[in-house]
């Protein structure tokens, strides 16, 4: 059956970088004058002579965001559910080879953290756990779903790849977005970053959001770690990857993330340096390309940044995160997989979205359910 890497395989990285380096002014200014964009459109807004021109662009995914999605943030939080993991990556704190203290939360700790999160007023929740497939895998995720499910109106998940018929036991779950990241789409040095483990497996990752979208999951998220390779090149096939899924499963709904790699145990330091202006014109360039992406930034990201991008084209943002297994009350010393640049609490967050004119939105709708009384 058709999937990504038959798309995936026309397309080399040197010859998009290559592509990228040969934009002009005038395919720049094309691009922006558009009504509807392709993806060649994407990697015109996103190539070095772009930058000139990232006022009008950051104008245009302004008023392109407040067209589609008002001004409203949705707000969330993750909950890490275990830092066990059985892949070596040179770029994260949970690696099989970092020497820590591992955890998987009990149903009890579960629940203790939940408890805080909700008292932060969340309600939309992303599940996020180290690939760790024999101690954290589809029935561990099952019964997290089915202690949570009745305390919040909306879970997502972060977690290993899994078949399509464990996508599926999780849409049957209620599980309302899946996020993978393929963390580099440049195939020939992908092993040196994933050198052990079911991870190293670049092909079973790359079609890992076509098992998503036949699972009839309703939203799919994807990113790249940007500084592990040239952001640029990296972007042109996450976008390439959500142009084709876009079109192959019309039924589900699509973001993008943009995790730049940050401080952890024993990660390795980035090979690309991307500042917050080029971050800005990925973020613009999305927005422009693609009306209907949701565009959701993370802890990850620094003050100044995050209060910027309010009106720049974001539609969803994490707050008050703690990246580690009990973090928010069970066992605050556990290892985090990454430190968090914003650690404001989730009320700060909220005022410096209602300080820039927009809603925090903590919940989207209520389950109502009808009943016909025959009296």
């Amino acid at each position: 059956m058709k999937s990504f890497t038959t798309v995936f395989e026309q397309y080399q990285w040197d010859e998009i970088k290559s592509r990228l380096e040969k934009v002009t002014r005038a395919d720049v200014e094309k691009s922006l004058q558009k009504s509807n964009r392709t993806i060649d459109d994407f990697l015109n807004l996103i190539s070095p002579v772009a930058a000139g021109k990232l006022e009008t662009m950051a104008r245009m995914a302004q008023q392109l965001t407040r067209k589609r999605f008002g001004k409203t943030i949705q707000l969330y939080a993750p909950l890490y559910l275990s830092n066990e993991c059985q892949n070596i990556c040179t770029y994260c704190g949970f690696s099989l080879d970092n020497s820590i203290k591992r955890k998987t939360l009990s149903d009890t700790e579960l629940m203790m953290e939940a408890s805080v999160l909700k008292s932060m007023g969340v309600n939309h929740l992303l599940l996020v756990s180290g690939e760790a497939n024999r101690t954290v895998g589809i029935n561990y995720f099952l019964n997290a779903i089915t202690l949570l499910k009745p305390h919040f109106a909306n879970i997502s998940i972060e977690v290993q790849p899994l078949s399509e018929e464990e996508y599926s036991q999780l849409h049957d779950a209620g599980v309302h977005a899946v996020l993978v990241y393929q963390e580099t789409y440049h195939q020939e040095v992908y092993k040196e970053y994933h050198p052990k483990g079911k991870k190293s497996n670049f092909g079973f990752r790359l079609e890992t959001p076509d098992r998503i979208g036949k699972a009839g999951i309703h939203k799919m998220g994807l990113g790249v770690l940007l500084g592990l390779e040239d952001w640029r090149v990296d972007s042109f096939f996450n976008a390439l990857h959500i142009d084709y899924l876009q079109k192959q499963y019309w039924k589900s709904k699509f973001s993008v993330s943009f995790p730049r790699l940050r401080p952890a145990e024993g990660i390795i330091e980035p090979n690309f340096i991307m500042s917050d202006r080029d971050l800005l014109q990925l973020i613009c360039a999305y927005r422009i390309w693609n009306e209907d992406l949701e565009i959701s930034i993370s802890t990850r990201e620094n003050e100044t940044f995050r209060n910027h991008i309010v009106s720049l084209g974001a539609t969803a943002m994490s707050a008050a995160s703690k990246t580690n297994p009990g973090g928010y009350a069970v066992d605050k010393e556990s290892l985090e997989q990454f430190e968090t640049s914003d650690e404001r609490s989730m009320e700060e967050i909220k005022n410096v979205i209602r300080k820039a004119g927009y809603d925090p939105v903590m919940k989207d709708w209520d389950v109502v359910y009808s009943r016909i009384d025959n009296k």
